[in-house]
């Protein structure tokens, strides 16, 4: 590999490495806020990015575990799937790409960027049924990602992840005629 394609994979990796930090401290940032809501919610204005659901706890238990689990779990799931990405670059043999590692890592970001869109969307039509309702959500709209988006990049990744794996068993062929 040149050198300048190992100085732009180093770079990606490092890039990788900072979104997952950030993304690592807003899951857990949030996750400590729920907490803090529960026992000490006179503290919650002073928390990590203000999410402020004490009327909605007040007025419905559930619903306001319902919305904190959905915030909750994209949040991690968004954490843990570039985990599965910085897992994918350390691990990656360039010289020889195409291997079963590979093709499984690749079908796994595929599975959680689909699902991520699918809960992003499912949670932003929940906060809507809810504000139906009459009871205060907040803004939420900073925590649905495009869930859209989200969808069609997965949609997107695994027509790859299954690219990957037709090139694995097409060279896994050639490496048993040789």
């Amino acid at each position: 590999m040149s050198k300048s394609k190992n100085f732009l994979f180093i770079f990606l990796l490092v890039i990788t490495w900072i979104i997952f930090v950030g993304l690592c401290i807003e899951a857990f940032g949030l996750l400590v806020n729920f907490i803090v809501s529960l026992t000490k919610p006179e503290l919650v204005p002073r928390l990590y990015q203000t999410l402020d659901l004490s009327e909605l706890h007040q007025a419905n238990r559930f619903i306001y575990y319902g919305v904190y689990s959905f915030i909750l779990v994209i949040s991690f799931m968004k954490a843990y799937m570039f985990y599965i990405v910085i897992d994918l670059m350390h691990k990656l043999d360039l010289s020889k790409p195409f291997n079963n590692f590979v093709a499984k890592q690749i079908s796994r970001i595929s599975y959680y960027t689909i699902a991520i869109g699918l809960l992003s969307y499912a949670g932003r039509k929940f906060a809507i049924k809810v504000m139906q309702y009459d009871l205060f959500v907040g803004n939420l709209d900073q925590f649905w990602p495009d869930s859209e988006a989200f969808i069609i990049m997965g949609a997107v990744i695994y027509i790859i992840a299954t690219i990957f794996k037709k090139g694995v068993e097409i060279q896994n062929e050639n490496d048993l005629t040789v």
